[in-house]
């Protein structure tokens, strides 16, 4: 199995960098928390300064949805639409441990991460433009096909794990109680990038062994070394 960025991609955002880690002995329930508070409290000094809409890390996902076509202020990045929330309600839902730890350190950097059941992705994951005949399961059980050129997250099955790149994930390949083993993926495309993405990768192996979970593997790719095997 393996996770990659097609040469699509790679010409398309040149300034993009993807961060990506296999993460094994998910608990549904764990004795030691992780440490939410902190990343959160980071979030939270960060809005103070300004609005998500004007940070660094959000406004480079927005060109690059203004670049698909799309309108930013319709379609938001994971990481923008999580800060907004977080911004209104001062909080973020739980859901599951690992997910809750993801989606604190995603605010606390503003970029989004996205985290998979790897049990329910065939063969491969790689992001690409879509045909526009994948499939895609949305959260209401509803059925989607992307439009054709649309970024997704495409599997050997024809599904897609994500559309509008980070825009949303499937419900397909959501991580529950079941889930033993996850695929956690965080790009960014902002001027700081290199540096940013390697400290994210780092505060989330952190806390996902805080959990109790082992990190098998945690990397940077680049279009010289586009594909993460495992």
């Amino acid at each position: 199995m393996y996770f990659c960025h097609l040469p699509e991609i790679w010409h398309d955002f040149d300034s993009l960098v993807p961060g990506v880690m296999v993460v094994e002995q998910l608990r549904p329930h764990v004795e030691q928390e992780p440490n939410l508070a902190f990343w959160l409290g980071r979030a939270r000094e960060r809005l103070g300064d300004a609005s998500e809409s004007r940070m660094e890390e959000i406004m480079a996902w927005r060109q690059a949805y203004s670049k698909m076509g799309l309108k930013p202020s319709q379609y938001r990045s994971a990481a923008e639409a999580l800060l907004r929330r977080f911004r209104k309600e001062d909080s973020l839902p739980s859901l599951h441990p690992a997910v809750d730890v993801c989606n604190a350190i995603s605010v606390a950097f503003a970029l989004p991460v996205a985290i998979l059941d790897i049990a329910k992705i065939d063969s491969f994951l790689e992001v690409c433009r879509a045909k526009g005949d994948e499939v895609y399961l949305s959260f209401n059980g509803e059925t989607e096909h992307p439009h054709p050129g649309e970024v997704i997250f495409r599997d050997a099955s024809n599904h897609a794990h994500a559309r509008r790149w980070t825009f949303r994930q499937s419900r397909l390949s959501t991580v529950g109680p079941e889930t033993e083993q996850a695929l956690v993926v965080s790009e960014a495309l902002h001027r700081n990038a290199s540096e940013d993405i390697p400290a994210l990768l780092e505060a989330l192996s952190r806390e996902l062994t805080t959990l109790g979970a082992t990190v098998r593997s945690a990397t940077v790719l680049t279009a010289e070394a586009p594909r993460l095997e495992f």
